[in-house]
């Protein structure tokens, strides 16, 4: 049987590998000065991060509609697929889920919808999983997402509190960083929740703790280094963990400037990565 993979832009799956996998992203809307893009179709990622700080009128974000998500559906299985696997952000983080759960009910149960618990390449890599799973049945994708979803781990050092504390997704110990002035939050993605990992003062402390934790986490089959329009940044931290703990990296390593629709609430400057790690 043949499964069609569809996910959202939050999924930030570099585009060759979309095209070359035949996964279906629903773009999400950012919301600038009144006007609607599509996320990745609007601004360039470094554009949007250059002009973030300077907002003044902060960006929102919105989720895709019912019927964007119902096209995708019926344009595999108009091509063949037998079921579709819907693989999104996660839904205490984001309605889009929800949208296409929505959707979904319209196909008389040939789409399953599965909740990443997850953002960025954490959901990424669950989808890249499924669409890679040796068997092409629903059965070998949904076994891919759990393996992939219980070894990974979403980490990142934020520039600033203010842009998580005003997207309103964030509490407790995490809320309570936002009082805290010229801090760098550490945080971590994990069952659908952000969680505060720490405190530094300085991007350097920031990197450090971050290497800190690859280096702990032993061999790993995927990682992607994530951020928000510090590419200069990004690259100077994998060239530090390639040379410190180049033995348990993955051949291939991403480099990602999250989407826009991630990066209107975890603000510029922000520095992560996603981690599978090795069976």
């Amino acid at each position: 049987m043949k499964t069609g993979i569809v996910t959202d832009s939050t999924c930030d799956i570099p585009q060759y590998l979309v095209e070359k996998l035949g996964i279906e992203v629903v773009p999400s809307i950012l919301i600038l000065d009144g006007k609607e893009y599509a996320d990745g179709g609007g601004f360039a990622g470094d554009e949007f991060y250059k002009l973030l700080p300077n907002l003044k009128i902060p960006p929102t974000t919105s989720t895709p509609s019912m019927g964007e998500f119902a096209r995708r559906y019926q344009k595999l299985l108009n091509e063949g697929c037998d079921h579709i696997l819907s693989i999104h952000a996660a839904g205490t983080l984001t309605t889009i889920l929800n949208t296409a759960r929505r959707a979904a009910q319209e196909f008389d149960g040939r789409i399953v919808v599965v909740d990443s618990l997850s953002l960025s390449l954490g959901l990424g890599f669950q989808v890249l999983a499924a669409a890679e799973a040796e068997e092409p049945s629903l059965e070998a994708a949904l076994a891919a997402i759990e393996s992939t979803r219980r070894r990974l781990q979403l980490f990142a050092a934020l520039d600033s509190m203010e842009y998580v504390r005003r997207s309103g997704r964030v509490q407790g110990a995490l809320a309570l960083l936002g009082s805290l002035l010229n801090v760098k939050p550490l945080i971590e993605v994990s069952n659908g929740e952000v969680k505060a990992s720490g405190v530094v003062r300085t991007t350097r402390q920031a990197n450090e703790r971050m290497a800190a934790f690859l280096k702990s986490a032993g061999r790993l089959e995927r990682l992607a280094i994530l951020h928000t329009g510090a590419e200069a940044r990004a690259r100077e931290f994998l060239i530090r963990i390639m040379s410190e703990v180049s033995q348990s990296l993955p051949r291939e390593i991403l480099m990602i400037n999250a989407t826009t629709v991630i990066g209107a609430h975890i603000g510029p400057n922000g520095l992560g990565f996603a981690a599978i790690r090795s069976e």
